[in-house]
């Protein structure tokens, strides 16, 4: 058995048996002062109940001498008044005495007010004309003082039973809960309401704040208090969070009249003896502690001190980055041993961690290298394959013009065969710019970013917890699989760059439908039904100047050499390509979250392009509109249609051309590049030009690829690869013309 397992049988030995004591005496403790407490506030209540009860039949008593007293039996209203002050000076419980007529006019009252009042609306009044020789009670606010009182009415009959008047005597209930108040020595909060939850009397302590005149119908504790054969007391926790125990006399006469009383007092005064029994056991038990550990303290330092500062020093060394220090043998047994061997292999395995991640930094730096370099290769190709247009039709020209000459049609012949393979040349140029075509598929977004999870995690690190959430019956999209894997991948190695000490990254695959308002990074709308694919971080995030520049090619925050900043801008260009959209949204200090959007597939995209197909191109005579920004390509090709005999007019940019269109009328078909400087791209003028001439068919040639270029809704269009050949023009010019397949490329 280790020496911790030792040690961790004696802390439970020591402190199992007294926390057991402590915890049985502290729950024994509380409960049974509760009970007592609980139980002796319904004492009191019924005891405060009882007195109230002697008090009434007390007035009873006195109501039954004044009856007969003949300074009552007076219409003298003065002198009845004068006579009920007397006897309320010596019954200084009330706040009032006074007589009521029949017809509830009060008549005659003991402070000599004087005043007239109408009482046929109160109860007592109601209720006594029909009894006889006992009181009718009510607890009211009384009219003529404002205090809350328990009015006590008594009706006065003739010898024939006829009401003569009825004698009332107003008991005061704040002089009643005072006296009451003293005598349970304040530790007790007496509340007195009426059947209708009205607060009559409010404790003057406990944190009490309903005011008096207010009410509680519809709290738990008038509930409690109302309840006909409920228990005797009961828990209630107030607005404030403080718990209070109430009991509630159950009297059966006080009850009857219409007058609820409660006892309460807070629930932590009441278990504040068993808090305190349970600090002192606390002490002790701490005091047993510290001295447990002190011992433990002598007993560890004795025996494994030295080891411990062999470990120490060990971590030290791997704290400085020192990942070739070793704890050399021997080592100890048990559990102090197997740590040492484990931060040896821990050392030498980050060591050589170390070792391959300076050898990917080396490759990464290559990499981005060649991304970099992937940029200006692609411009370079493109405008390479402008100069092959011009040589190799020029060269196929000088061919057929020098058939006689043998050698110079030779040489004419060499120079075509170079321009071709030039042309070879500049396709590999413009695959590694990654300017070759997408090839998108029919594909489930969620199922391709499943089959990614273990190379994401792998990427991420141990230090980076990973969700992926995927929404039930996702919609298809058109997307390049393996470019999509490298947007996901360029994503999360941002998140990853983002979470150098750590952090969670989700990523989320689901339908979403976006209107006007939803915009994209450009702050344009993209309404339409898309798969929404998110990466969301909770990394450093980014300031606003930061946000607004992230998709810039070349542009990052990072170190040098550690980035080219050109993976967003890759993810941003494939989204784009795609026909989606991107959406991002980063704060400093709360993460990022970056959203593709790729269109819902409507129709399944052609897996392949369909095979070329020659076929023999007659001349021509249409009028043709040339837009070429080159002006040795545009020279070349009006010189070639010429030579077919077509109609040439050439311009040089969108603008241009558009001015021409609406000018001319006999133009059958548009010839435009599809990249053009002066902010009119090729799609763009043939979508303005079908608007302007309905008929007009449009062929595009482009330096960039195969690929079909995305044009307008409505808009049927064939392209023409650079460098082309005499008969590939020829062909695809009668082609776009006569609506027949085209000859190069697909439609679009």
């Amino acid at each position: 058995m280790s020496l911790r397992t030792r040690l961790l049988i004696l802390v439970i030995a020591a402190m199992l048996v007294p926390a057991i004591l402590v915890g049985l005496r502290f729950v024994q403790n509380r409960t049974s002062e509760i009970d007592a407490a609980q139980a002796n506030l319904a004492a009191s209540a019924d005891d405060i109940a009882a007195d109230l009860d002697e008090k009434i039949q007390g007035t009873a008593q006195l109501h039954y001498g004044l009856a007969r007293a003949r300074d009552l039996d007076t219409r003298d209203k003065a002198a009845c008044s004068a006579f009920l002050s007397d006897v309320r000076e010596e019954y200084t419980q009330f706040t009032g005495i006074l007589t009521i007529d029949p017809d509830g006019s009060l008549f005659c009252d003991s402070l000599q007010t004087n005043r007239t009042l109408d009482l046929n609306d109160r109860g007592y009044f109601k209720q006594v004309k029909g009894l006889q020789d006992v009181v009718a009670v009510e607890p009211v606010f009384g009219r003529l003082t404002g205090l809350s009182v328990l009015q006590i009415a008594y009706p006065v009959r003739s010898e024939a039973g006829a009401l003569k008047f009825v004698l009332l005597a107003s008991f005061n209930l704040n002089k009643f809960a005072e006296f009451h108040d003293k005598r349970l020595l304040a530790e007790k909060n007496i509340l007195l309401v009426d059947a209708k939850g009205t607060i009559l009397v409010a404790p003057k302590s406990g944190g009490w704040t309903g005011p008096v005149g207010g009410s509680i119908a519809g709290s738990d504790l008038f509930r409690f208090a109302a309840a006909p054969d409920g228990e005797p007391f009961r828990e209630v926790t107030d607005r404030e969070g403080r718990t209070q125990i109430w009991g509630v006399a159950r009297s059966p006469s006080i009850r009857k009249a219409g007058l609820y009383i409660l006892v309460g007092r807070s629930k932590d005064r009441l278990v504040a003896a068993a808090n305190r029994r349970l600090y002192e056991d606390m002490a002790i038990l701490a005091v047993a502690l510290l001295l447990l550990l002190a011992g433990l303290w002598i007993l560890t330092t004795v025996s494994i001190g030295r080891q411990v500062g062999r470990l120490a020093a060990m971590a030290k060394s791997l704290g400085r980055g020192d990942l070739s220090a070793r704890i050399p043998e021997p080592h100890p047994g048990g559990e102090l041993g197997g740590l040492m061997s484990l931060l040896n292999s821990t050392a030498e395995s980050l060591e050589q961690q170390r070792a391959a991640i300076a050898d990917l930094s080396h490759k990464l730096s290559q990499s981005q290298k060649m991304e970099a370099m992937g940029q200006l290769t692609g411009g370079v190709a493109h405008d390479f394959n402008n100069l092959l247009t011009v040589i190799l039709g020029n060269s196929e020209h000088l061919a057929d013009r020098l058939a006689a000459n043998k050698e110079l049609h030779r040489i004419a012949n060499d120079i075509a065969t170079a321009a071709e393979r030039g042309s070879d040349l500049t396709r590999s140029l413009l695959a590694f710019a990654r300017k070759q075509p997408l090839r998108p598929r029919e594909i489930d977004i969620a199922e391709q970013v499943t089959g990614m999870k273990q190379l994401l995690r792998r990427t991420l690190g141990e230090h980076i917890e990973s969700s992926f959430t995927f929404a039930p019956d996702l919609w298809l999209a058109s997307v390049d699989p393996s470019q999509l894997a490298t947007a996901v991948l360029n994503l999360v190695l941002n998140a990853r760059d983002a979470m150098p000490d750590g952090g969670k990254l989700a990523v989320e695959v689901c339908n979403a439908s976006l209107g006007e308002s939803d915009l994209d990074v450009n702050g344009e709308p993209r309404p339409g039904d898309y798969v929404m694919l998110a990466v969301k971080d909770t990394g450093a995030g980014m300031s606003s100047e930061v946000l607004g520049r992230a998709f810039e090619p070349f542009f990052t925050t990072k170190e040098v050499g550690k980035g080219t900043g050109l993976g967003l801008s890759m993810v941003y260009g494939f989204a784009q390509q795609s026909g989606g959209l991107v959406q991002m949204q980063s704060e400093p200090g709360r993460g990022s979250a970056i959203r593709l959007y790729f269109p819902r597939l409507a129709t399944p995209p052609n897996e392949e392009p369909l095979p070329a197909e020659r076929v023999t191109a007659p001349n021509g005579h249409e009028t043709v509109l040339v837009v070429e920004d080159d002006d040795m390509v545009r020279a070349y090709v009006e010189n070639e249609l010429k030579a077919l005999g077509y109609r040439v007019i050439t311009t040089s940019n969108g603008p241009a051309a558009l001015d021409v269109l609406r000018q001319t009328v006999d133009i059958q078909l548009l010839f435009t590049d599809v990249v053009m400087p002066g902010g009119m791209f090729g799609p763009e003028l043939a979508r303005q030009a079908i608007r302007l001439r309905p008929g007009l068919k449009v062929l595009f040639t482009s330096g960039y690829s195969q690929d079909p270029v995305k044009t307008p809704d409505g808009i049927s269009a064939r392209i023409l690869t650079k460098p082309f050949r005499r008969q590939d023009l020829a062909a695809m010019l009668r082609s776009a013309l006569s609506g027949m397949p085209r000859e190069s490329g697909r439609e679009p």
